[in-house]
């Protein structure tokens, strides 16, 4: 049977799974929802959204300081208890995400951080861009909205880190990463906040490409 991206939203907006684990869950249900949902369940990712409400004050800051000092990243990132915060699974996460942001340059944490006037003002490019190429000329409107709203989708994949495929496995995304944490540690697991340091930015200098010297440096 076919899985399709409709039945992969409705799963995953019904247990907070991850894209890929809800797939996999339908493909082995052979489409069927319920069924799917009590793979998800077994496998301690269906729980995990329920764990959104709770309050995570502990955790721990991370840090990634690229070869030579010229890149560095603090990130903070809390769960629920000090046991959880020191586990090497917990430990290794905050390590990995701090080289992923190193090499990724998220902007924002999640789309909720996202202006709204950003947003639009991406929205109104990718319109503009849309209706100037000759190929769309005779494209319905609701063709080239959609074809605005992938736009709109891509820029969050680029600018924002829960949304970007993780460096080290690009078959899911940070905020999947995230969830598998969550159903691992049995705690609610959040990236709180995050600054990338880039030495000589802002100022005139020898342009380069630190991240995919960072991003060869991890795979």
């Amino acid at each position: 049977m076919t899985i399709t991206a409709e039945m992969v939203k409705s799963l995953r907006e019904k247990t907070g799974a991850g894209m890929m684990e809800c797939k996999k869950a339908l493909t082995e249900a052979s489409g069927n929802e319920e069924q799917a949902i009590e793979i998800l369940r077994k496998a301690g990712l269906a729980s995990a959204k329920k764990r959104e409400s709770r309050i995570a004050a502990e955790g721990t800051v991370g840090s990634y300081i690229h070869m030579g000092g010229k890149v560095g990243v603090l990130v903070e990132v809390n769960c629920e208890t000090d046991f959880v915060a020191r586990g090497d699974d917990f430990q290794k996460f905050v390590k990995d995400l701090a080289m992923h942001i190193c090499a990724s340059e998220p902007q924002f944490v999640s789309k909720d951080d996202v202006p709204a006037e950003l947003i639009e003002k991406e929205r109104d490019i990718a319109r503009d861009q849309a209706k100037a190429d000759p190929k769309n000329a005779n494209k319905p409107e609701n063709i080239i909205e959609k074809m605005i709203q992938g736009r709109i989708d891509k820029f969050f994949t680029e600018a924002v880190l829960l949304e970007q495929p993780f460096v080290k496995d690009q078959s899911m995304t940070v905020g999947e990463l995230v969830t598998h944490l969550t159903s691992k540690t049995g705690e609610k697991v959040n990236i709180r906040r995050f600054t990338r340091y880039k030495m000589g930015e802002g100022l005139e200098k020898r342009s380069e490409d630190f991240a995919a010297e960072v991003a060869a440096a991890v795979k």
